[in-house]
């Protein structure tokens, strides 16, 4: 919605033909004598040079054509006195003016960030302006609403994006036709309460500002259909926003800080920054209620998965739990698509009452590596997006149906008249195996399976009349020209361990290209040809390779803060992407031989000779850091390490094991003993090794001194300097705004280019990249911060500016207090440079 709101030639047109006092003037087109850019009603100088001076120049002409004008655009990259003295002659000459455009942002410097205009104020001439329904500052300084702004009754459309602006005026009220506001990227603390009088606001966008409440008077807005609060320091909306008299279905913009919102029977339409919208239509419930939401890391505890499922998103949980709607809420989940989907769907899955179910899902297109699951949801529990084999259900009634496979045509399943007295649901589930990996897996090279077939029912475990089931013959075998020895059918009844042969137990029906056979109850069947007389063992050997990920596992420190070590597990195919992403900051041994691995697979990392892990964090048990294995989400952990040995006389080697299923009583010390007693299902997995450089210089400065190589911090002790923790939460809050900070700290455009490259699917990964790359280039230079804090000044992010300096105010302060604290400094006394209330300690925020 802030794009929508800042570019909006269409708002002008849609703002000027609302009902309001039209002049009485016919629009012709220019004269001969006219100059180019007055055509018409329409009046464009924003991208001409010197326009102030054009627009002047008409004035002093009294030109009648411009008695016409309903449209201005001008330009405030301009000098201020130029620009202020050009608007006083507006009303006087343009007094039919309905659309007055006054943004910045057409230049850019020389790093090519967008340039604010000059604009600080407006004369207050301008509230003659009795036509006027359209204005956009945008893209200036404004500190404050110039006081004419309020004055202008007609004003339907009020654009104030990307400016200074810390306070609303009460006067704003006034404004009582107003139908559109936008203050998006400003620095608003509060708001108005006569902001609840503008009864005919329809659209607010309150987005990316420093609103920490809101005021009840809010619950006013009795026309409201958007509101947009996403990137603001909102915990909680009032109460009054739950009860307004609405019209329409208003549309909430939230973040993920707020963990709760109000609705009315209305309805209303909800978008959360962490990937999720819902859709309440009018009527779905009958009183006000509140919902709350978060999302939560995939755990075994709240994943349910099948033996071919991949997960695609976190758990979403909504409550209260069971709610019961009067109509179905729409709920889209986002996702990252999964290279391959051949033969497979994504699912929307929810659990009710300890059980979990699949909802139908429709998928909808946002961008080529984008996609939202899109479900009605009957009830509010927990949500997770799935990709599952290709799943077929039908209602099975007394007189029969016939059920087919839309993923794999040959498969289907007849059910004869009688084979049910009550109707029952039957699903199938077709899962597809690559007949070259079955060969290199048994080392057979003539060894074909079918699909295999998963079948499940409602009701009673067995038919009353035997059901028929058909299986595509493997690959490279026909019916008149098999060996029947080599001809099985498998099955498999969860939770056995094995496959049965029952080939001898039912009759094979065989045509040219399919085999037929008759069940009485569902399961899994598989059909296989091989020159073994024994096959279960080896379709477990294969039903397991179908369900495991080929893995590895890396362990990368630090350059700058070797103590800081990056885990992850990520399947094989992607690993060379992802080191060249990372080396540039972090350096280490090269990844482990390929895992074999789970989906939902739990296994952990223990830190071993000498070396623990330091970290206070509920993945942690006793030094351990427990991990769960998604193929399809990042599998990514970031701990520092520690070491109670002598480092002052050598570098230290330790390593970093990882182990399957849960952490054992007792890790084994060393991983050459657990590499020697490595079995078929052994918990050892891989040894990474780890290297702490020695400690040069630090003698007689105890154990809090053992760094050899400083954290990433930039500053110093006289002026303050902000820790890593300080640089994550500046990424956190810049957003879509960093390629401008970038630029303003001297970036390349080339090396943004690259960024943007590289981690096109992943905006955080792009902002900490870009950042931290920035900072460690800065480390130990004087000047760093200030830079920061003029980039961001620059990139109209005044907010997260003022985060820093209350961040470095904070340490010199702490600083300060503990130099007078141990006596080093008098009462009274400041550290040179600094003022009384200034201190240099480093903050820890």
């Amino acid at each position: 919605m802030a794009a929508a709101a800042e570019g909006l030639e269409s708002r002008e047109a849609a703002a000027a033909s609302k009902d309001a006092p039209r002049p009485a003037v016919e629009s012709v087109d220019a004269g001969p004598g006219a100059p180019p850019f007055l055509a018409g009603n329409r009046l464009n100088l924003d991208l001409y040079p010197e326009g102030c001076h054009q627009l002047l120049h008409l004035c002093a002409q009294h030109h009648q054509q411009l008695l016409q004008v309903e449209f201005l655009r001008l330009s405030t990259h301009e000098d201020p006195q130029l620009l202020e003295a050009t608007l006083a002659q507006v009303p006087g000459n343009l007094p039919h003016l309905r659309s007055l455009v006054l943004k910045g942002g057409q230049h850019r410097g020389a790093l090519g960030a967008c340039l604010q205009g000059t604009l600080t104020t407006l004369p207050t001439g301008l509230s003659a302006l009795a036509h006027l329904v359209h204005l956009d500052l945008s893209f200036n300084k404004l500190e404050t609403l110039p006081a004419c702004v309020p004055q202008l009754r007609s004003l339907d459309t009020l654009l104030l994006s990307h400016n200074r602006l810390s306070v609303l005026p009460e006067t704003l009220g006034a404004l009582h036709v107003l139908t559109f506001l936008t203050v998006t990227h400003n620095c608003l603390q509060k708001l108005p309460p006569a902001l609840g009088a503008l009864s005919a606001l329809q659209q607010l966008d309150l987005s990316e500002n420093l609103l920490d409440t809101l005021p009840p008077e809010i619950g006013g807005l009795s026309n409201l259909t958007e509101l947009n609060l996403a990137s603001n320091r909102l915990q909680s909306l009032p109460v009054s926003l739950g009860t307004p008299q609405v019209l329409e279905m208003p549309k909430l913009y939230l973040t993920s800080d707020l963990d709760s919102f109000p609705v009315t029977p209305q309805g209303c339409s909800v978008t959360l920054a962490c990937g999720v919208r819902l859709r309440f239509p009018a009527g779905a419930t009958t009183t006000p209620i509140t919902i709350h939401y978060r999302l939560w890391l995939p755990e075994p505890a709240l994943v349910s998965l099948g033996p071919h499922d991949s997960l695609l998103s976190g758990v979403l949980e909504l409550w209260p739990h069971g709610v019961a709607f009067q109509q179905d809420v729409s709920l889209w989940l986002l996702f990252v698509p999964p290279r391959a989907r051949r033969c497979h769907e994504v699912v929307v899955r929810t659990r009710r009452d300890n059980s979990w179910s699949d909802l139908e899902t429709h998928l909808e297109e946002e961008a080529p590596k984008r996609l939202w699951a899109r479900c009605q949801v009957p009830h509010f529990s927990w949500f997770l997006v799935v990709l599952r084999p290709v799943s077929n259900a039908c209602l099975v009634p007394p007189e029969g149906t016939l059920l087919c496979s839309s993923g794999h045509p040959g498969v289907k399943v007849t059910f004869p008249p009688g084979a049910t007295e009550e109707p029952r649901h039957v699903s199938m589930q077709v899962v597809h195996m690559a007949g070259r990996e079955l060969r290199a897996l048994l080392g057979e090279p003539e060894a074909a399976v079918s699909p295999l077939l998963c079948l499940s029912q409602s009701g009673p475990p067995s038919f009353l009349q035997p059901v028929t089931v058909q299986l595509p013959l493997p690959p490279g075998v026909t019916g008149f020209s098999l060996d029947h020895s080599r001809l099985h059918l498998l099955y498999w009844a969860p939770p056995a361990a094995t496959w049965d042969d029952i080939t001898a137990q039912v009759v094979l029906e065989l045509t040219h290209l399919y085999a037929r056979f008759q069940v009485t109850h569902f399961s899994w069947y598989w059909l296989w040809y091989t020159t073994k007389t024994c096959v279960g063992g080896l379709a477990r050997k294969a039903w397991e390779r179908l369900r495991l990920h080929q893995v590895n596992l890396i362990a990368l420190q630090r350059r700058r803060d070797p103590e800081q070590v990056l885990l992850q597990c990520l399947p094989r195919n992607k690993v060379d992407a992802t080191l060249r992403r990372l080396l540039e900051r972090y350096r280490g041994p090269e990844p482990s031989d390929t895992v074999e691995m789970f989906e939902g697979e739990k296994f952990f990392a223990a830190f071993e000779r000498g070396i623990d892990v330091d970290a206070d964090r509920p993945d942690c048990v006793e030094g351990r850091v427990c991990f769960v294995f998604y193929s399809h989400l990042k599998n990514v952990k970031e701990v520092y390490i520690t070491t109670a040995l002598d480092r002052e006389a050598q570098a230290v080697r330790g390593q970093v094991s990882f182990y399957r299923g849960s952490v054992p009583v007792e890790v084994p010390q060393e991983a050459e003993a657990a590499r020697q007693r490595k079995g078929a299902d052994a918990l050892w997995m891989a040894t990474l090794p780890i290297k702490l450089p020695r400690l040069q210089g630090l003698k007689g400065h105890g154990k809090g001194a053992r760094l050899s190589l400083a954290p990433l911090n930039l500053g110093d002790a006289e002026t303050g300097f902000l820790t890593q923790s300080n640089l994550l939460s500046v990424a956190g809050r810049l957003g879509p705004d960093w390629p401008a900070v970038a630029l303003h700290l001297g970036m390349p455009y080339r090396e943004l280019q690259r960024i943007r490259h590289e981690f096109r699917d992943d905006l955080d990964g792009q902002i900490r990249h870009m950042l931290f790359s920035w900072a460690e280039r800065q480390a130990g230079q004087p000047g760093a911060v200030e830079l920061l804090l003029q980039a961001l000044e620059q990139s109209d992010r005044q907010d997260v500016a003022e985060e820093v300096r209350a961040i470095l105010e904070l340490g010199r302060h702490k600083y300060q207090d503990s130099i007078r604290r141990t006596g080093l400094a008098a009462e009274d006394s400041a550290l040179p440079g600094t003022s009384a209330s200034q201190s240099t300690e480093p903050a820890q925020a």
